[in-house]
């Protein structure tokens, strides 16, 4: 088989050697969409092959889909959803055998019990609290390295060093998409990261996170007045005339198309051409929240200083979830707390806290929470001993994250970390086990779903990675 870009053969390839072999890409791509432009193509319905085609789960599944709340920075544990007590009892008193001179500093927000469980929730989160009954929380959490960048590339691919599939990547391999005219993994609002965290790197381009509401540094507010994904519209040609482009381009690279088949790195980019010019049918419509009503906007803090960023980005979410995409990402900055927590800490959960309680509320509401998988978490947590007289640092041997719905056990706390919050002791749970269950509960078996490169079969676990099967509903 021949791969155009195989970095052995490029001294062999002539300047028009090349260009044919990209106009027959092309080709390939218009060819690809005739056939998709066939009776039925255009109802947002998968296609009955291709690598984005529905898969039948390899397990009984809970969960249809994934939204991924994530928390970028390192939110702090004890301060949220870890209840220590004891910390806060021996707060100023210098630790031994931990850090030279680290003096402990109690959690300056306190807790109180939620729900039926009774789970420990910090004032912080007031909204989220009213869902304690449908909150599985992980205290046992821990990672392997307190830097971020490392972390949250561990925490999206399984590994620190390597470029390795997202795990949006992952599952949309092992399960497909439910509509064809849209991606069916999508990041939103990204605080940076790109490819290393969203990528399908050895896995086909098809599988890639497409970004919503983010330039390449993450900076851009997602907003009434800004445009969440740019150039979705062409504003110099028309759709039919822009099918005509893509049908002249078939009928004159048609024949070398029929002999080349099976290129992986060509039909990639035949989905990704094919998928963007059929976005432009039904994405900016799920994206405009204008026909929304105003106790909805309401509900998600659309309008508030505060709230309005992260609130339209957790209802954009919640369109996709219902239009069909797969796995969701949606990202809030603001964690990284070394120092004047009290102010940063307080305001990057007032940020999130009501939209995310309304997500979990509009979700359950519209009969879509027993089958989403709704995650929340950063790459670590924060250390209970002070870093200067108003912060913590890094701590990746203990944290939190939850899950709710999805197949998960409602009012459920899950492993420990000691009394200081300083170390997993229960229950502990690795980036891998995390996977494994997330995996399973999508219902893929994280040892058998595997892609072959370079000679050897590859998982988003590796060689490691147990079920939580003690969460499971």
């Amino acid at each position: 088989m021949t791969h155009f870009f195989d970095s052995s053969a490029r001294s062999a390839l002539s300047r028009r050697d090349t260009l044919r072999a990209l106009s027959c890409g092309f080709g390939m791509l218009a060819l690809r969409g005739l056939a998709d432009a066939a009776p039925g193509a255009t109802t947002g319905l998968p296609t009955a092959d291709g690598p984005l085609a529905p898969k039948a789960p390899m397990l009984p599944a809970k969960a249809k889909r994934v939204i991924f709340l994530s928390m970028p920075g390192a939110p702090s544990h004890v301060d949220t959803f870890d209840h220590k007590p004891e910390l806060t009892r021996n707060s100023g008193k210098t630790l031994s055998g931990y850090r030279k001179g680290a003096k402990l500093l109690g959690s300056p927000f306190s807790f109180q019990q939620h729900g039926k469980s009774g789970l420990w929730i910090s004032e912080l989160f007031p909204h989220v609290a009213k869902h304690a009954d449908r909150l599985c929380l992980l205290r046992g959490m821990h990672t392997d390295l307190p830097a971020h960048q490392q972390a949250r590339t561990k925490m999206h691919t399984g590994s620190i060093q390597f470029v390795r599939p997202s795990l949006g990547a992952w599952t949309l391999y092992g399960l497909g998409t439910e509509n064809q005219n849209l991606p069916g993994f999508v990041t939103i609002g990204s605080t940076g990261g790109g490819a290393s965290l969203h990528g399908s790197a050895f896995l086909p381009a098809t599988y890639q996170g497409m970004p919503i509401g983010s330039d390449r540094a993450g900076r851009r507010r997602f907003g009434p007045a800004s445009e969440p994904v740019e150039d979705i519209k062409n504003p110099r040609q028309s759709v039919e005339l822009q099918r005509k482009q893509l049908d002249l381009v078939q009928r004159l690279n048609g024949e070398y198309a029929s002999r080349e088949k099976g290129d992986r790195d060509i039909e990639a980019v035949i989905e990704s051409y094919e998928l963007a010019f059929r976005m432009q049918a039904e994405l900016p419509e799920l994206l405009d929240l204008s026909a929304e009503n105003e106790k909805t906007m309401e509900l998600y803090g659309i309008g508030g200083e505060e709230t309005d960023s992260f609130g339209r980005k957790c209802l954009t979410a919640r369109h996709l979830a219902q239009a069909g995409v797969r796995f969701i990402e949606v990202s809030a900055g603001g964690w990284d707390t070394h120092r004047n927590m009290r102010e940063e800490l307080g305001k990057a959960c007032k940020a999130v806290d009501q939209p995310i309680a309304a997500l979990l509320s509009d979700l359950q509401r519209l009969g879509m929470l027993e089958e989403t998988l709704v995650i929340w978490g950063g790459e670590f947590g924060r250390t209970p001993y002070a870093q200067g007289t108003d912060g913590r640092d890094h701590n990746n041997r203990g944290f939190t994250t939850w899950m709710a719905g999805g197949g998960v056990k409602g009012g459920l706390s899950y492993g420990a970390t000691d009394e200081f919050g300083i170390e997993a002791v229960e229950g502990r749970m690795s980036i891998h086990d995390w996977h494994a269950t997330i995996l399973h509960l999508l219902g893929l078996d994280h040892e058998r779903l595997t892609y072959n490169y370079a000679g050897r079969d590859f998982r988003l676990t590796d060689v490691h990675g147990e079920v939580a099967r003690e969460i499971l509903a």
